[in-house]
C-alpha cells in the first residue's frame, strides 16, 4: 500500500430520520447548559383572565365607535403596562394565611409574617427559579409553657425601619412588641405593663394584647403601637424598660369606662417636610388625629362614627403630601379624608371587607401617591384612583382566596400581596421593574443535589444536623430546672441523663440490636442465673470433669445436732 493512497474506514450509517440519533453526541468535550432567561420569564408571566381596567366616561364613550375600536385596543393595553402587574413570582412558605410582610428600603430582603405564628425571611437576592424559599423561619414569641408544650402568637404585623433597613417592628397577639434585625434576632422586647393598674398613664407598657403598629416616619429610633387597652404608645428603642410618650384614648360611646380597641395606625409625613401627624382608628368607630411632634395630651381632630361602631377598621394610610388619609372599614366602606377639613369624608366607595376573619387586611398608598391599592375577599388586587376611589385597574391573584395584605415598593416599582391560601406573590413588569423578583428570574436555576434536601441531611425533630456539635442544654425543649449552668444535676444522688443528640437518635436502637446481633440478649442477663441454666446438663453429660468421673470424691458435710451452735467457736471476751 503507497503512502498516497488514502486510507478510507467504513462504518454504520444512520438515517437523518433515525431515533437513534437524538442518543448520539454532537460535538466532543464538556458541554455547558446556560439558562435561557427570556423563556424564563416568559414562563413567569401570568396566565389568568384578561384584567379589567376602567375607563372615564368620556373615553367609554369614544370606544363606541367602530373607527376607532383598533386604537381602543391599544389604549388598553397601555393601561396595563401602566402597573407592574404583568408577570409574578410565587413563594409558597407558610402553612397558613399570610397577615402581614414588608420589603426593606433597598428591595433586596422579604419577611412574611403569618397565623402560623412564624416570621419567614427572604433573601431576593440569593434565590434561583428553582430555589424559592425562605432562608430562615422564626417564632418570635415562642415560650416554654411546660416541658411538654410550647406556646405561640400569631403574627398580627411586621414592618421595617423606612430609614435603617437592618431592624424590623414585630407585633403580635401579646402585649409586647418586639424589634429583631433583619437576620431574625431579637433586639429589644418592650416591657410589659402592670394589669393591675387602672389608670393606663401610670403604666410602662401595654397591658394587653397589641393590634398593630408603625414607625415613625423622620425618627429611626420611634415607632408607636397600638393595643386592646385603648391606648397608643411611642416607644424609643433604646430604652425597652418604659414608653416615651402614653396616648389614652377615651371612648365617649364606651360609657363610663372610656375604653375600646386601637385597631389601627398610621404615622405620616410630608415630603417636602413640615408637621407630621398621627391618626388611629377604634373598634367604636372614632377616627382620631393627633399632631406627630406632640404634645399628646389632646386630639387634633375626632370623628366620631366615621366608621360603623364595633366594626374592625384595619386599614388606614396617609399620602406622600401628608394631607390626604384613606380608611378601609369593616363596614365594606373605603373612605377618603382630608386632614385639613376633618370632619366629613370627601368621597366614600362600597369595598367587600374580610376583618371579620381577617382583621390585618389593610389599604396602601402607591409611590407618590399616584394610586391606592387594596385587596378584596375574591382575591382580586384592586388599584383605585387617589382622588375618586374608583378602580381604575382589577387583576386576580388568588383565586377564590382573599388578598389580606398589600404593598407596592417604589424602589423596585413591584407589588406584594399575601392572601389566605399561604401563597406570596411578587408582581412585576421586566420592563418597568428592576431587581427583585425581575432578578431571580433572571438567574440560571440551581442543579439539584442531594444535599439541599434538608430530609437528608438533618434530624427534622431538632433541625439539626447529623455531625453538629451540641453543647448541653442547648437543645430545644431541654428541661432547665435542677441544673446548672454547666448541665451538671443540683442534686448529687440523682444521676446523670444524658441528652438524646442527632448522633445518638442515629444509633440503632434494643430491638434491632436483638434481632440482628447473635446472643446479644445474654447482656442483659444476670451471669449466675445464666450458668445455674446449664446445672442439670453439667451433671447429665460432663464434658470436662469425665475422664475422673467414677473416681470423683463424694462431698461430705458434718453432722450438726440443733444443741451445738453452728459456726466457728466463739472467742471468749477477755474481762
Amino acid at each position: 500500500m503507497s503512502d498516497d493512497e488514502d486510507i478510507q474506514i467504513e462504518g454504520p450509517t444512520i438515517a437523518d430520520d433515525d431515533p437513534m440519533r437524538a442518543f448520539l453526541p454532537t460535538s466532543f468535550g464538556k458541554k455547558h447548559r446556560e439558562a435561557d432567561i427570556a423563556a424564563q420569564i416568559d414562563r413567569s408571566k401570568r396566565t389568568v383572565d384578561e384584567p379589567t381596567v376602567h375607563k372615564p366616561k368620556s373615553q367609554e364613550s369614544d370606544s363606541n365607535s367602530t373607527s376607532d375600536s383598533e386604537n381602543d385596543s391599544d389604549d388598553d393595553s397601555d393601561d396595563e403596562d401602566e402597573y407592574p402587574t404583568s408577570h409574578e413570582m410565587v413563594i409558597k412558605t407558610h402553612d397558613r394565611a399570610v397577615t402581614s410582610l414588608s420589603l426593606d428600603p433597598a428591595g433586596g430582603r422579604l419577611i412574611s409574617g403569618s397565623i402560623d405564628c412564624t416570621v419567614k425571611l427572604h433573601d431576593l437576592s440569593s434565590l434561583t427559579p428553582s430555589t424559592i424559599r425562605a432562608f430562615r423561619s422564626v417564632d418570635p414569641y415562642e415560650t416554654k409553657a411546660s416541658s411538654a408544650n410550647t406556646e405561640s402568637h400569631p403574627i398580627h404585623h411586621i414592618e421595617f425601619n423606612p430609614l435603617a433597613g437592618s431592624l424590623f417592628l414585630c407585633i403580635s397577639a401579646h402585649p409586647q412588641a418586639k424589634i429583631l434585625s433583619r437576620d431574625g434576632d431579637i433586639v429589644t422586647e418592650f416591657v410589659k405593663g402592670d394589669m393591675y393598674l387602672r389608670d393606663m398613664n401610670n403604666t410602662k407598657g401595654h397591658v394587653s394584647e397589641v393590634t398593630t403598629g408603625t414607625w415613625h416616619p423622620t425618627d429611626k429610633n420611634l415607632c408607636v403601637t397600638a393595643g386592646t387597652d385603648s391606648t397608643l404608645r411611642i416607644w424609643d428603642i433604646n430604652n425597652k424598660r418604659s414608653q416615651k410618650e402614653v396616648i389614652v384614648f377615651k371612648s365617649k360611646a364606651a360609657g363610663a369606662a372610656g375604653r375600646t380597641r386601637m385597631t389601627a395606625v398610621a404615622w405620616g409625613s410630608p415630603a417636602q417636610g413640615g408637621n407630621n401627624v398621627l391618626i388611629s382608628a377604634a373598634l367604636d368607630g372614632t377616627l382620631v388625629m393627633w399632631s406627630g411632634n406632640g404634645p399628646f395630651t389632646r386630639p387634633a381632630g375626632e370623628i366620631r362614627e366615621a366608621h360603623k361602631p364595633n366594626t374592625w377598621t384595619g386599614g388606614i394610610d396617609i399620602s406622600s403630601d401628608g394631607r390626604m388619609v384613606v380608611t378601609r372599614g369593616g363596614d365594606n366602606l373605603i373612605k377618603l379624608w382630608d386632614t385639613r377639613k376633618f370632619k366629613e369624608p370627601l368621597v366614600t366607595v362600597e369595598h367587600t371587607s374580610t376583618s371579620d376573619h381577617y382583621p390585618t387586611t389593610n389599604i396602601k398608598y402607591a409611590p407618590n401617591s399616584t394610586s391606592i391599592i387594596t385587596g378584596s375577599a375574591t382575591g382580586h388586587l384592586h388599584i383605585l384612583n387617589p382622588g375618586n376611589l374608583r378602580s381604575e385597574y382589577t387583576t386576580l391573584v388568588t383565586p377564590g382566596s382573599p388578598v389580606i395584605t398589600v404593598d407596592w415598593h417604589p424602589k423596585i416599582n413591584q407589588i406584594v400581596t399575601g392572601s389566605a391560601n399561604a401563597e406570596t406573590h411578587i408582581l412585576y413588569n421586566p420592563t418597568m421593574s428592576t431587581r427583585g423578583a425581575v432578578d431571580v428570574m433572571s438567574r440560571a436555576p440551581k442543579r439539584r443535589h442531594i444535599d439541599d434536601n434538608p430530609e437528608f441531611t438533618t434530624d427534622q425533630s431538632l433541625g439539626l444536623s447529623g455531625d453538629a456539635i451540641v453543647a448541653p442544654g442547648t437543645l430545644p425543649g431541654t428541661k432547665k430546672t435542677g441544673i446548672t449552668a454547666s448541665g451538671k444535676s443540683k442534686d448529687p444522688r440523682r444521676p446523670h441523663v444524658p441528652q438524646q443528640t442527632p448522633f445518638m437518635r442515629s444509633q440503632p436502637d434494643e430491638k434491632h440490636i436483638s434481632e440482628n446481633i447473635p446472643l446479644s440478649r445474654m447482656l442483659h442477663e444476670d451471669p449466675r442465673e445464666a450458668l445455674l441454666k446449664y446445672a442439670d446438663l453439667a451433671k447429665k453429660d460432663p464434658v470436662f470433669t469425665k475422664a475422673w468421673k467414677s473416681t470423683q470424691p463424694v462431698t461430705q458435710y458434718a453432722d450438726v445436732s440443733d444443741e451445738e451452735e453452728e459456726g466457728p467457736e466463739k472467742k471468749k471476751v477477755k474481762r
